[in-house]
């Protein structure tokens, strides 16, 4: 088993005012050549928005792109003619494929959103552009996994244009169980929203982030109560990137 410690001090900051965001790879004004992704998985931005305030009108292409709210709610609109609101306990995604234009908006005037944006390279280009919501909270699992993104249009949580299965791990103090990879080939980012866990000889604590590579399974025990994202991504970037 190989692996990558990423530290929660050592992610890039930016702080706008009305943004505060964690970069754990190269982001925007953050560029870290050995911190540009981990296999597909290119982005991993924790953000807080203020009261108020949000991203606007801007385009993307060839990137799925999944949002989780961990405090609050935001406003979703875009080229597609979807407006929606993503509150705690829901998982959103957005296929940008041939392009798309979004917004995100904190409307609330007496609360910060906080939430994770993940960038996932897809297999494919041009793929017809999609959106789509599900809560989570229905399917909570506590000492387990639960699956909240697969690449399976008929299986739990949200779908996308890659294989990579997310889980999220929700475990009490000293409770642990084994993870077991869907895919040869595939890799697993594990990052910790709250409490810390240890995942071989490493302890992470909350922000901390591990790659892990090169296995089929590894064991995540919680030294405290804990709740983590394993991020299971294909590590061979497709074929259109190299």
């Amino acid at each position: 088993m190989k692996t990558v410690y990423h530290k929660a001090d050592s992610r890039g900051h930016a702080n706008h005012g009305w943004l505060n965001s964690y970069h754990t790879f190269s982001f925007a004004n953050y560029q870290n050549r050995d911190r540009t992704n981990f296999g597909v998985l290119r982005v991993l931005n924790d953000d807080t928005v203020s009261q108020g305030m949000g991203f606007g009108t801007h385009p993307h292409r060839d990137m799925e792109i999944i949002s989780i709210p961990l405090e609050g709610d935001l406003e979703h609109k875009d080229s597609m003619g979807t407006t929606a609101v993503i509150r705690k306990g829901e998982i959103q995604v957005m296929s940008a494929g041939t392009g798309v234009m979004h917004s995100e908006y904190n409307k609330n005037k007496d609360e910060e959103v906080k939430f994770l944006q993940i960038w996932v390279f897809p297999r494919e280009l041009n793929v017809e552009p999609r959106y789509d919501q599900k809560s989570i909270r229905e399917g909570e699992k506590i000492n387990g996994f639960q699956q909240i993104l697969s690449p399976n249009k008929n299986d739990e949580g949200v779908w996308i244009h890659q294989d990579a299965w997310f889980n999220l791990a929700n475990f009490k103090k000293g409770n642990g169980k084994n993870y077991m990879l869907n895919k040869k080939g595939n890799g697993v980012y594990a990052f910790v929203l709250k409490g810390s866990a240890k995942i071989g000889d490493r302890i992470l604590n909350e922000r901390d982030g591990l790659g892990i590579w090169d296995a089929q399974s590894f064991n995540i025990e919680a030294v405290e109560d804990t709740e983590v994202l394993l991020m299971e991504v294909p590590m061979e970037l497709p074929s259109y990137l190299k």
